[in-house]
Order: structure tokens, then sequence, then C-alpha cells
């Protein structure tokens, strides 16, 4: 069963809600229920899939034990502890690794639907127990976090503290309803971007360019244009509405998925892009690779500038976002190519004095949101396939 697909999904769905919403109103826990809802849920999700289903037990077994661990070094303040960890968080994001390796010789081996967005989530547990920041986690709360059903296939991304506290303490009736009616309105909202419009812009996508054909070289320039613009558009509606569904659904569970869209095609310039744009995973990043990556080649000295340091972690971490999606050419040179237009932002931005002149004007704001859109609609043209079809054909 499909999550945010199937008809069954949605039905299911409207039935294991109502429970939630009475235990909202009646400002208890929805807790227990939730994490059995969800367990029922990711059982259907793998029911037609032992090997699936085999692989999601060992990696929740490894990530459970891997963070007992972590947790148990820390509160011993073992002198061990730090280089202990970094070998749990190695084990953590291992069986990712060996399933986007595996997928490049069409091998499934240790994957299963969802293992990338669980694995940032493990692997964040484990960084905040270094960090200090978390200290406790029940058996439950981590299992929940983990296999929250809304969130378990296509994001956002959560982090574990808010997820807690989202989970164990109930809301008052009124803010509860206030939720659930706007969850409610995120799910329809989100309905609307995956069925009608995703479709529409799908449709387009196939249809438009077969219309205008490649008969002459302004024909084919227009077609491949197309192409680019209506991927944008699906991809937007596609993704966009699984997460407001995600949101709605939450909602009704008493947790607040964090929101994973902004208006992206009104970003101002590449990285504005991708503060709107999936915005969980660029948080993510940022957060947990970026900003530790950085401080530690300032502190090491290795580059004389901050700003070449901000540049090469720019690149690092948009390679490693295209690493994440697979290890294919497309998306691989999408977060390349994502990285370097980052880093070419920061460096004009922190060195041009056009930049500093004008940066406020409305003729400037108006030319950089559509250089940005030019940029963006090439980067998502690597990550569709198109820029690789007209490289190698195909």
């Amino acid at each position: 069963m499909g999550f945010y697909t199937e008809p069954a999904f949605f039905i299911l769905l409207g039935i294991a809600v109502v429970p939630a919403i009475v235990l909202g109103c009646l400002e208890k826990r929805i807790r227990l229920y939730g994490f059995a809802v969800s367990l029922v849920f990711v059982a259907l999700l793998f029911m037609h899939s032992l090997q699936e289903a085999a692989a999601l037990a060992f990696f929740l077994v490894l990530s459970f034990v891997m963070q007992r661990w972590v947790l148990h070094l820390f509160r011993k303040e073992s002198p061990h502890a730090v280089g202990l960890y970094r070998v749990a968080l190695a084990l953590t994001i291992a069986p990712l690794v060996v399933y986007k390796v595996g997928a490049v010789f069409d091998a499934n081996i240790l994957g299963f639907l969802g293992i990338s967005y669980m694995t940032f989530k493990a692997a964040q547990v484990l960084i905040e127990i270094r960090d200090g920041l978390i200290t406790k986690l029940s058996v439950l709360d981590f299992f929940y976090f983990l296999l929250f059903f809304p969130s378990f296939t296509t994001g956002p991304i959560m982090r574990s503290r808010a997820f807690v506290e989202d989970v164990d303490a109930p809301l008052p009736r009124a803010e509860y309803l206030d939720r659930l009616a706007l969850g409610a309105l995120r799910f329809l909202a989100g309905a609307v971007y995956k069925f009608v419009l995703a479709s529409l812009a799908y449709w387009a996508w196939w249809f438009v360019p077969q219309a205008i054909g490649y008969a002459t070289p302004a024909a084919a320039v227009a077609s491949e244009l197309c192409i680019a613009v209506l991927y944008a558009a699906y991809l937007f509606f596609d993704f966009a509405g699984y997460s407001f569904m995600a949101m709605g659904a939450g909602a009704a569970f008493g947790v607040n998925v964090p929101r994973n869209f902004k208006f992206p095609f009104l970003a101002q310039d590449v990285k504005d892009f991708w503060n709107r744009w999936h915005m969980t995973l660029t948080f993510w990043l940022r957060d947990f690779v970026f900003m530790r990556m950085t401080k530690a080649l300032i502190k090491r000295r290795v580059f004389k500038s901050r700003v070449t340091t901000a540049c090469v972690g720019f690149v690092f971490i948009m390679t490693l976002m295209g690493c994440w999606n697979g290890l294919t050419f497309d998306y691989v040179s999408c977060g390349v190519f994502f990285g370097l237009a980052m880093a070419a932002t920061e460096l004009f931005q922190r060195k041009s004095k056009l930049y500093r002149n004008h940066k406020k004007d409305a003729w400037f704001k108006f030319v950089s949101w559509l250089l940005t859109m030019v940029w963006v609609l090439i980067g998502l043209s690597f990550f569709s396939g198109q820029i690789g079809r007209l490289i190698f054909g195909g």
C-alpha cells in the first residue's frame, strides 16, 4: 500500500484519525495510539516485500543499539566517547551507503522505502547526544520518531526533540483543534497539489513538447525549455503535495510536522531558493554538516578566507545531497551544479560592489530573480535527466 497514492491509504487514514481526534479533544496523549497506528501503516507498506521489511528491521535494531551505546558512553563520560560515537555514526549511516552503492549495480542491498529519511533522523539523534542536547530518549519515543507514518516515505525530515515534545505533552483542546483545522486545510491543499496541479503539469510535460516538435532548431529549443519549466512545476506540486498532506496527517496525531516548501519560485538567489525548497533537508545539512565542517576548517585554518571556506562547504553539502538522492550522473551533477551556483552567489554577494550598491533596488531584485530561475531550471534539468539525455543521448 503506497502512502498518499492509493485509495486504500486514504480510507485507512480517515479511519485512523478518528480515535486520534477524540483523544486530542479529550486532552489525552495520542502517543501510544499514534505509535500503534504507525506500526500498522508501516507493516502494510512492506507487506508485499519481505526483503525490504527485513532491511527495515535490521536498520531499526542497528540504530537503536547505536543510540543506546552512544547515550551510555556520554552518560558515563567515557574518555573514548567521542571516538566511539564516530564509529556508531558511521555504522548508522552504513546501510544507506551500501544501498546507494548497490543501486548503481541494480542490486537492492539493505534498502527499503524511506531509508534516506530514516537515516538522517537516526543520525540526528546520535549527533545531538554527542552535543549534549539529548540526555534521555525512551524506547517508545525513539521508535515512534523513526516510524511516524505521515512522514515515513517522503519526509519532511523531523527533529527528535521537537517530535518528543509534541507527543509527550497533550495540547489544550483549543490549541489542538486549531492545529487540526490548519492541518485539514494543508492536507486538502496537498491533495490538490498532488492530484490536480501535479497531474496537469505532468500531462503538459509530455504533451506540449510533442506538440511543438523538433522540426527546426527554434522548435527544439522551445520544446526543451518547456520540458524544463513543466518538469520544475510538476516536481514542485508533486513533492509539496506530499509534504502538505504529511503536515495535515501529522496534525491529527498532535505532531507539528515542519514545513518543507515556502514559495521557492520567488527566491532572489540560489541560496534563498534552497532555504525555501525541501527546507527540512537543507536545514539538516546546514545544521549537521555545513556548520560543523566550516567550523572545523576555520579552526584548522585550512583556507585563509572565510568566504572560501563557505564556498567549499556549499559545494560539499550540495554534492552530498546529490549523492543522497542517488549515485547517478543526474543526481550527483545536480548537486555539484547547485553547489557551484551557491558558491558563486556567495562570492558575488561578498565581493561585488554592484550587489552592495543595488541589492535593494527593484530592477536588481527582478534581474536577480530572473537569473535565479534560470539557474534553478538548469539545476532541476540535471536532476530530471534532461541534460544527461542531451549530453549522452537517449
